[in-house]
């Protein structure tokens, strides 16, 4: 942690959103950064598509979001906020260090990506260099992400995955996709042809191991 004075906070701190679904994990993240004398946590939500409402209310300088999250996913409102509110930098934050996460953030536009394993102080100094414009990614992560090579699967393959999730029928997928019957089961074959499953839920399995999902 950077030497001052006891209770003492710079006139301008770095304004931070949290977005983390569990909320003891939430709560001591919050806690443990606010310590920070340069970091002020000014919004937390627990729901990926409060995210981008809370931000436009609060008005963060880096917002710290996990992948996992209801409603919407840390990747898809990092994308989201790109739009919204460019002025706010993205820092994902999960227990997952898949390599195909990794490039999925940022192609959303993250400047960041760290497993939550790590001790506050480094998380509290990756939150001021993302600040700076610097680009912080878990080094183990990036080189995996490195030998794993792109998702193979396009995005309306990812689409039809996603939807079957919950074990959605044919049809069930094809009318929330609006898409014809037949051209669902062709992205459904194709999905589990390029992760080598027997399946669409061993694909939807195989696919998530590797953060394509």
């Amino acid at each position: 942690m950077n030497e001052m004075p006891p209770n003492h906070r710079p006139t301008k701190s770095v304004r931070v959103l949290l977005a983390e679904d569990q909320g003891m994990m939430r709560g001591a993240l919050a806690l443990l950064l606010g310590l920070e004398p340069d970091i002020e946590v000014v919004a937390q939500v627990a729901a990926g598509d409060e995210i981008v409402d809370a931000a436009l209310m609060s008005r963060p300088d880096v917002a710290l979001l996990d992948i996992e999250l209801p409603g919407r996913s840390g990747l898809d409102a990092a994308a989201d906020l790109r739009e919204e509110v460019p002025d706010c930098r993205v820092l994902i934050l999960t227990t997952f260090g898949r390599p195909g996460y990794l490039r999925r953030a940022m192609e959303a536009g993250a400047a960041g990506f760290l497993v939550k394993d790590g001790p506050v102080e480094e998380l509290a100094e990756a939150i001021r260099r993302v600040l700076t414009g610097e680009t912080v990614v878990d080094p183990a992560l990036a080189a995996a992400a490195l030998s794993a090579g792109p998702s193979p699967l396009t995005a309306r393959e990812r689409d039809a995955l996603n939807a079957s999730v919950d074990g959605a029928t044919v049809a069930d997928i094809a009318a929330k996709l609006h898409l014809s019957e037949s051209t669902v089961r062709n992205y459904l074959s194709s999905a589990i042809g390029k992760t080598g499953t027997r399946n669409r839920m061993e694909a939807v399995r195989a696919a998530r191991q590797q953060g394509w999902l």
